[in-house]
């Protein structure tokens, strides 16, 4: 017999890869053209070239012991690399802050290991990306789900105080946010910061940060590590760099963490300790040697566009997502009938009860241009039937 927490969880299952494998079974019965599947955000641009050419030099001329171990934090060269990257005019950051994960989901899950005892809480803002709920369980903690305000999902100050406790540990920020798209600003992080500093404990910030890059409209992210005391970032290059497959990210400390020095070490050996041991050793380097390369978002700001105006021409309610990958529609029904109903017109969304906010589903717009384009159709089709559109 299975573990019975593995066993619910199996039953219980990702709303997300149910939906991708609904999609491959519609597609083997309509044709991949005849499904519009909108339901994984799985980046179809291809690395920038400075990651091919970094991949292709590395692979035909290895150095010396470059497929062996390292310390278990990663390449002293590849570290210096990250940390000169995020450092900002106030905030010099130090390699020893900096430990080379398997993508964000391995450092995510280093960090957690790192801070919490049994029975610790961690706050999560509504909506999430899934997995996080798993990722606390795992480390034996509690997760606290505190709703965001509606429509522009930004964090409520007043909600977060409320739901600390004596057993708060951390909070986990996302932005730009998975599934909404929503961009915190410096004002909304520096807040945050404000609040949980008034505790008389360390409350960390956990800030999940694979999109950093992906934002539109000229915009950009704020540096959380200028505004955050108390701050660990876990970080991918799955989508900046259209690596997901290759699972290579990092977390980082704040070097101005009041618990810095222990934390730094214990995120090193949680990384051993979950099996991990170090991440890539390939990768690593193909990172430091392109690690200012970015895919071209233009591309995405573009489907953001074209999907958008689609949504809204069926009479949808949505609000433009500001970065991501994502669209996050409000729902004309129960989130999870409405996602059946639009399998039916071969269309594949995520209902917002997989990111613990119902009444929503989430589109990603990462896929292809013909894929966006051939939905119209079938988006009207449902507005219709809704009564949303002509």
């Amino acid at each position: 017999m299975i573990s019975r927490k593995i066993t619910a969880s199996i039953q219980s299952g990702s709303m997300i890869r149910k939906m991708f494998e609904e999609g491959n079974r519609l597609k083997g019965i309509y044709g991949e053209d005849n499904v519009y599947d909108f339901s994984i955000g799985n980046p179809d641009l291809e690395p920038p070239e400075e990651v091919v050419r970094s991949l292709c030099a590395l692979t035909a001329s290895p150095a010396p012991g470059m497929h062996g171990y390292m310390s278990n934090n990663g390449y002293l060269s590849t570290r210096t690399a990250v940390a000169r990257s995020i450092s900002t005019a106030s905030v010099t950051v130090p390699p020893e802050a900096i430990c080379m994960t398997v993508g964000a989901a391995g450092a995510m899950n280093a960090v957690l290991k790192s801070i919490l005892d049994p029975g610790d809480e961690v706050i999560l803002l509504s909506p999430f990306f899934m997995e996080y709920i798993n990722y606390i369980e795992n480390h034996c903690g509690v997760a606290v789900i505190v709703p965001t305000d509606p429509d522009t999902f930004m964090p409520n100050m007043d909600r977060i105080d409320a739901a600390i406790g004596p057993k708060t540990k951390a909070i986990i920020i996302n932005s730009p946010n998975n599934p909404s798209g929503a961009l915190y600003p410096k004002e909304i992080l520096s807040a945050l910061n404000d609040r949980l500093l008034s505790h008389d404990r360390v409350i960390h910030i956990i800030s999940d940060e694979p999109y950093r890059e992906l934002v539109y409209d000229g915009g950009s992210a704020p540096s959380t590590i200028s505004v955050i005391k108390n701050l660990i970032i876990c970080y991918s290059w799955s989508k900046s760099l259209s690596l997901p497959g290759e699972r290579i990210g990092y977390s980082a400390v704040s070097p101005e963490h009041e618990d810095f020095e222990l934390l730094t070490q214990a995120i090193v050996l949680a990384n051993r300790i979950l099996g991990s041991v170090n991440a890539p050793a390939l990768f690593q380097k193909v990172i430091e040697f392109s690690i200012q390369a970015k895919v071209d978002i233009t591309n995405y700001e573009e489907r953001r566009n074209l999907l958008y105006d689609i949504l809204i021409g069926a009479g949808f309610t949505v609000s433009k997502p500001a970065g991501a990958f994502y669209l996050f529609a409000r729902s004309p029904e129960d989130d999870l009938e409405f996602c059946k109903r639009c399998a039916e017109e071969r269309i594949l969304v995520v209902p917002g009860s997989a990111f613990s906010c119902p009444g929503y589903f989430r589109l990603a717009f990462c896929a292809s241009e013909k894929t966006i384009r051939g939905s119209a159709d079938a988006f009207r089709v449902i507005g219709r039937s809704y009564g949303l559109c002509d």
